[in-house]
């Protein structure tokens, strides 16, 4: 059987309490000790905090983006979207890359140039709150897909799973590995209290870094170049995808 590597926020809040020699709530979610009142607030900074820290793949999220007759070409980001994940839009109707993001500049040379019927790719630009795709408005039918990491890093548990951006009940389960959160839950709650958190930091940042080393598979390093054009076809450059080859 797997060995899990996440838990619910009841079993980190108690494990933390155990180790600086409180004892362990049945529900510290209904605690009134001021501590778990503190701790409870305190694991909702670990995970923004571990959020902001590392591109998890657990955080990895896919949206898409389907055009229709009468779209301005402006479309609201997702509720959880943190930030786009560079180099992943795709238009895939047209199996083209999407170009951007945009700057400012770029953008507003577009429109002043009014480039619409020299425009091949659709491009984008992300600004206040909108996922905005050139030209506009678009065609009709575009499929446009990207990536991006999100705020949400607790599991409600349930099915299908949904997820949020704060632990508000014990049963919840924070995303990140049991071990990490905990260890870091423990150097917030020592630092609160102003005791010495030198060693707990310690643990921590040995977790941390072993985890970020294996949180992603690693490319094949190719000193005599290559790079991703092995296996894979250039669709850039040479063939489509698809069609190549043929009798004789």
């Amino acid at each position: 059987m797997p060995l899990s590597t996440i838990t619910t926020a009841n079993n980190i809040i108690n494990q933390v309490a155990a180790e600086i020699g409180l004892e362990p709530s049945t529900d510290p979610y209904a605690s009134l000790d001021p501590a778990f009142i503190q701790m409870r607030y305190l694991l909702n900074t670990c995970g923004q905090e571990l959020t902001q820290s590392y591109k998890w793949e657990l955080l990895n999220r896919v949206a898409n983006i389907v055009t229709a007759e009468g779209d301005t070409g402006d479309y609201p980001l997702p509720d959880d979207f943190y930030y786009i994940i560079n180099q992943t839009g795709w238009e895939r109707s047209e199996n083209v890359p999407l170009l951007g993001p945009l700057s400012a500049q770029d953008w507003q040379y577009l429109l002043g140039r009014d480039l619409v019927s020299q425009t091949i790719y659709a491009s984008f630009r992300i600004d206040n709150g909108m996922f905005k795709l050139f030209p506009q408005p678009p065609p009709n039918g575009l499929d446009i897909y990207y990536e991006y990491i999100s705020t949400n890093w607790v599991s409600n548990g349930d099915l299908p799973t949904t997820y949020t951006d704060e632990v508000t009940v014990g049963t919840q389960i924070p995303l990140f590995d049991k071990t990490l959160i905990t260890r870091y839950l423990k150097v917030k709650i020592l630092e609160a209290k102003g005791f010495d958190s030198t060693k707990a930091q310690d643990d921590f940042y040995q977790t941390f870094s072993f985890l970020t080393g294996l949180d992603k598979g690693a490319e094949v390093l190719n000193v005599g170049g290559g790079g991703r054009s092995y296996p894979y076809l250039d669709g850039y450059r040479n063939v489509p995808d698809t069609g190549y080859g043929g009798s004789f």
